[in-house]
């Protein structure tokens, strides 16, 4: 792992993690219903300072992204496994986590599944994907960024909590005691 790694354009640079991150959400997505579609991306009742931060996150994933487009893969290195199976557990997560949001009703909380260990499933395999993609490209800038992507992702998944709190009521209540929100801390 570096600090700054050789930026260059190539086939073997970890642009394979972002491609394989939006191709398993689009196919899905493509397949899904729309109203499940919709409800994975519904943003009514955040504050604009959710919003805010949620913007900012996605400025520093943007940087990230573009670290993983133009930096080679450290193939044959420990950081390249290490990188390549946080990609494949996170896709595999993804597929499931999202196939536990598809199938419950849309006037349940997602409490099935994955989402019985952790609130946040979907984000946590999407960042596993990620991050495995910023370790196998051996860069410690890549990992800085994603880092504090998801640190200010945060607040729009406490406003998504706030939102789902008033629409489902007790029910959720009861969720937010019982499981945690990433796996097994915080």
């Amino acid at each position: 792992m570096e600090l700054f790694p050789e930026l260059k354009i190539g086939w073997l640079n970890g642009w394979w993690a972002i491609v394989l991150l939006g191709l398993t959400d689009g196919i899905l997505f493509l397949v899904f219903p729309k109203d499940v579609v919709r409800r994975l991306w519904d943003r009514s009742g955040w504050s604009q300072k959710q919003q805010a931060f949620t913007i900012a996150g996605k400025l520093c994933a943007l940087v990230c992204l573009g670290l993983l487009t133009l930096t080679p893969l450290k193939i044959g290195t420990p950081a390249f496994v290490v990188g390549v199976i946080l990609t494949a557990l996170g896709l595999i997560g993804l597929v499931k986590a999202l196939y536990d949001f598809r199938n419950t009703p849309l006037d349940e909380p997602v409490t099935r599944g994955l989402y019985g260990v952790s609130r946040q499933a979907q984000i946590v395999m999407s960042s596993m994907v990620l991050l495995g993609g910023c370790i196998a490209i051996g860069s410690w800038a890549a990992v800085a960024f994603w880092t504090v992507a998801r640190l200010t992702e945060h607040f729009g998944i406490l406003a998504e909590e706030e939102v789902c709190l008033k629409q489902y009521g007790e029910s959720y209540r009861l969720y937010l005691e019982q499981v945690q929100r990433y796996f097994v801390f915080f």
